[in-house]
């Protein structure tokens, strides 16, 4: 009897060891992504046991959806927070969306903010290749500096106005939609476009040279998750046409990118997350 029961726990054991073995490689992508796409800080004990290599940190870029979720919990996390500190009134959502947008950004390193910024003031400049040399310099222009500013600005105003008009539960419900699902939306460049940038000195070239199906399937598996959380928390509709919004942004910059520099750079990235981040929370907006 101890015999079998031994011989019955080993195998357990060879089984779940059998599992993590398996989902090894994908918890090291999305600790990858973790580390490129925001500024959670990782235990060196975790950052050694993920290693590094060329191979791993294009896997990752499947997990940026994923990321989005971490960046999109936080930003809902500070949004409920300033609700209870502040009494109920439209400014307490006023307040909670320029407090949210302000961690996310700061979780984020501004990350995407900048891409958008070098993308304004590249597709400003004259030709395809003056436009990646302007998108390669890391001054601000002034076409970036205002692309910030407004996209910013529509952030708190759209958010504050999902939040006034249908609640707390639905503002933080387009927060986590609409860093997920952006960010998923985003690979779509990476996957009809080529990338176009300096290959010799950009950090994106690993990540943004390809994506295969794959990759784009658990992509789109974290974003269904984040759609569907959204439309249980406040409706399909509302759901649906913050989806229809951002997948018009999306095809909206892919037309943009592909007639101005036939590609994309990781900036492009960037820039794409945030105009499509703005379209899911305008979609919210509109459905309430």
């Amino acid at each position: 009897m101890r015999a079998a029961a031994r011989h019955g726990e080993l195998r357990v054991r060879r089984r779940i060891r059998a599992g993590v073995n398996k989902l090894a490689p994908s918890v090291r992508a999305m600790v990858l992504a973790l580390q490129y796409f925001t500024r959670v800080p990782m235990p060196r004990r975790v950052l050694d046991w993920t290693g590094f290599d060329e191979t791993l940190q294009r896997a990752s870029l499947a997990h940026f959806p994923g990321a989005g979720w971490v960046v999109g919990i936080v930003g809902a996390g500070f949004y409920a927070a300033m609700l209870l500190l502040l009494p109920p009134s439209s400014f307490a959502h006023m307040a909670a969306a320029v407090v949210s947008t302000i961690a996310t950004v700061l979780l984020t390193g501004a990350l995407h903010e900048d891409g958008l910024a070098d993308t304004a003031d590249g597709l400003a400049a004259g030709s395809a290749q003056q436009a990646l040399e302007v998108m390669k310099d890391s001054r601000l222009g002034p076409s970036g500096a205002l692309a910030v500013i407004l996209a910013l600005l529509a952030k708190i105003f759209l958010l504050s106005s999902v939040g006034i008009g249908a609640g707390w539960v639905a503002a933080i419900a387009a927060l986590m939609g609409g860093h997920v699902v952006s960010r998923g939306l985003s690979l779509g460049i990476v996957a009809t476009l080529v990338h176009v940038g300096h290959a010799a000195t950009s950090k994106s070239l690993p990540v943004a040279r390809q994506i295969g199906r794959r990759g784009l399937l658990a992509a789109a598996i974290w974003c269904v998750a984040a759609w569907m959380c959204t439309a249980v928390l406040v409706s399909t509709a509302a759901a649906a046409v913050a989806l229809i919004l951002s997948l018009i942004a999306l095809w909206g910059v892919r037309l943009l990118l592909a007639r101005r520099l036939a590609g994309f750079t990781g900036d492009c990235l960037g820039a794409t997350q945030q105009l499509c981040e703005i379209a899911f929370y305008l979609g919210m907006a509109v459905a309430m």
